[in-house]
């Protein structure tokens, strides 16, 4: 069974509506914007509310098995770190990295009692560049390396693999919040083609990962060469 997060739009959307196509059961959580789909198995769920987490845990637990878990929800907040607003600055990091740990633990009951599950978080080039403005969500999604690690070596001998894609530039998602002016510059900076990636290369990276007991604790890089 795959588990997605961030349904509604971007990644996450993608991921659910390419993974429904086959026989396996996905079921996707999303929040505040309605998906635009009429696929099964959607759940409501404010991934930063714990108590939320659990009862939705709760109630899908006796139904699920070999799970496999995509924490691809987040969110942005752009400015320079001495005019932000510390409401909006806290609440990426509530989303993008408290609500992946919420998911995380309580199903990773599931995933030992098993002895299997794998987990996917997704982090971000701009983690890595430092990039002005994008303290908040750079904060978040390097936050995301060092839990990785530790919840991997706390569960590897339980079949457990949890990994991290380091996404780069793709033509989904949050890049359609920037202007062309700032597309076109950002393009120019990428080795590979001088554009944007094909969202087909992050599935099959969650593909590559979902067979490969062997890799656990990676933070994995696909950004066409930017760096």
């Amino acid at each position: 069974m795959i588990i997605i997060t961030g349904v509604s739009k971007g990644i996450g959307k993608f991921l659910f509506e390419t993974f429904s196509k086959f026989d396996e059961e996905v079921i996707g959580v999303y929040n505040s914007t309605i998906p635009d789909n009429n696929l099964q198995n959607l759940y409501k769920l404010d991934i930063t509310n714990h108590d939320e987490v659990e009862y939705f845990y709760t109630s899908i637990e006796k139904n699920i098995s070999k799970i496999k878990l995509i924490n691809a929800a987040g969110t942005n907040y752009s400015s320079f770190a001495h005019k932000s607003d510390i409401n909006q600055w806290k609440k990426v990091v509530e989303v993008n990295l408290f609500g992946t740990f919420f998911m995380t633990k309580c199903f990773l009951n599931t995933m030992r009692l098993q002895n299997y599950g794998r987990i996917i978080n997704f982090s971000s080039v701009v983690a890595q560049k430092g990039i002005p403005g994008t303290s908040a969500y750079a904060a978040s999604k390097s936050a995301l390396w060092g839990m990785s690690k530790s919840i991997a070596e706390e569960n590897a001998s339980k079949g457990i693999t949890i990994n991290t894609l380091n996404l780069g530039y793709f033509n989904i998602g949050m890049i359609n919040e920037v202007s062309s002016e700032v597309q076109n510059i950002i393009k120019k900076q990428i080795p590979v083609g001088n554009a944007f990636g094909d969202p087909l290369n992050i599935y099959n990276a969650v593909k590559f990962i979902f067979d490969s007991p062997y890799l656990t604790g990676a933070s994995i890089d696909i950004n066409g060469g930017l760096f």
